[in-house]
């Protein structure tokens, strides 16, 4: 088991920058592969980015390429996400998820149904 909280969101102009926090509880945060999620009002919950258990492997959705950076502190379980450039459609509220990976690749997925935890969200708010 793992719990997740999110942190770091907040209202911002667009053109700016935030960073999200995901700090994961438990002695364990380095068998889960990562992700980021979000969801806008009306609409499901998207694919935002996905980092491998080591790091090494990001997938990001086409929407956040070039603006959006996923990394992970696995001695300090936490997840982050740097969002800069940041437009009004990026508007929503972001969850952190956990992937319990039980085999020895080092990749990550965009199926949200293949993760096993999820945080509580923080709501991301860019204005035009």
């Amino acid at each position: 088991q793992v719990q997740l909280v999110e942190s770091g969101g907040g209202l911002v102009q667009a053109g700016g920058s935030l960073r999200l926090s995901c700090a994961a509880s438990g002695r364990t945060f380095s068998l889960y592969a990562m992700g980021w999620f979000r969801q806008a009002p009306g609409k499901e919950r998207e694919f935002v980015v996905g980092i491998s258990r080591s790091g090494r492997s990001k997938y990001y959705a086409d929407s956040v390429k070039g603006r959006f950076t996923i990394s992970r502190d696995n001695a300090k379980n936490t997840m982050y996400l740097q969002m800069n450039s940041l437009k009004p459609e990026d508007t929503a509220v972001y969850y952190c998820a956990a992937d319990r990976v039980f085999t020895t690749l080092d990749g990550t997925t965009s199926n949200e149904k293949e993760y096993d935890y999820w945080g509580q969200g923080t709501q991301v708010t860019v204005s035009s």
